[in-house]
């Protein structure tokens, strides 16, 4: 059998796959100091991050109780979450949901406030910005929320509501399936602002004024102009970093969710996938079955990440 010619470009031949690597391997010796200094790192990054994420894909083709040695089940953990396990679809559901109207909405909330208070001085910008990011870095500030929810008529709005008239018993606002996860979305958009907000502040920062004014002279004629050719363009680095955490708060938002509509919400009205994957994981010790919902879980963020990738390049 023959063996394919190697392809010829306009520099020349293309270097084969033995001198790919003999060239990186190069470039490795040459640079070794550089290597050294961030394999403390590195090491930690593959242990604590990228082993993981291994093990949990070689653990969603199997069975494993954390008391048996793991047994090969092949597709079935996939096989099962779509055909046999209504509850999963229903945190799919729910988790799309939530998904789609808070990371989207939590992004630009915080590139707005960020854009907004940039422009004032800094000692109003510091406290409106402690002021805003407050609410996130609280521990447990959104129980504030059961309180104001509360489904009898100490609670605040209930109160409210009888006294005026409007209703004529106490909403069960954190029980009833219509406003169950409206709520929870609500509490979340108010302690959004967090690692984004700060990030977008850094990056508006971060542009020199220089940038503006030799865009008036090319033409810029407004703020909203300077916004898309200018400030966008050169803060896409932060705009990435601020969606992947948007991405990955609102895929895996599990702890406010759980306290204010309790372990086992009504009719499973704000279960999400992460739910039902601590569920089968610490109370089931269904390893095999959790990992394969955490698996497509993070293909589920990582497709949602290219997607974002793709739609910044086209900003500007």
């Amino acid at each position: 059998m023959s063996t394919a010619a190697p392809v010829v470009t306009g520099t020349g031949v293309e270097p084969t796959f033995r001198e790919k690597m003999a060239d990186l391997w190069a470039q490795m010796k040459a640079h070794k100091v550089s290597y050294l200094f961030i394999a403390p790192f590195g090491i930690l990054f593959f242990i604590f991050t990228v082993l993981p994420i291994l093990v949990s894909f070689g653990l969603s083709f199997t069975y494993f109780n954390m008391v048996q040695p793991p047994q090969w089940v092949g597709w079935e953990n996939y096989l099962r979450m779509f055909l046999s396990d209504d509850v999963f679809l229903i945190a799919v559901k729910n988790t799309l949901l939530f998904a789609v109207i808070t990371g989207p909405v939590s992004y630009l909330l915080c590139f707005v406030f960020a854009w907004l208070i940039n422009e004032l001085k800094p000692k109003l910008r510091a406290f409106l910005t402690l002021l805003f990011y407050a609410p996130s870095i609280s521990a447990n500030a959104y129980l504030v929320w059961r309180f104001l929810f509360d489904g009898d008529t100490y609670g605040w709005i209930n109160g409210q509501l009888l006294y005026w008239g409007i209703i004529d018993r106490p909403i069960q606002w954190l029980i009833d399936t219509t406003w169950m996860m409206p709520i929870v979305i609500m509490v979340t958009l108010w302690m959004s602002l967090g690692v984004s907000f700060l990030t977008f502040i850094a990056g508006l920062q971060g542009i020199d004024p220089m940038y503006y004014e030799a865009a008036a002279i090319d033409g810029v004629k407004n703020r909203w102009q300077e916004l898309w050719f200018v400030t966008l363009p050169m803060m896409r680095p932060y705009l990435m970093f601020g969606a992947i955490i948007a991405i990955t708060q609102s895929f895996t938002a599990t702890q406010s969710i759980q306290a204010l509509t309790g372990p086992t919400p009504t009719d499973w009205a704000t279960w999400t996938i992460v739910q039902h994957m601590q569920d089968h994981a610490t109370a089931r010790y269904e390893m095999g079955y959790a990992s394969a919902m955490a698996v497509l879980l993070f293909f589920a963020m990582v497709f949602m990440q290219k997607m974002v990738q793709r739609l910044l390049k086209k900003v500007g």
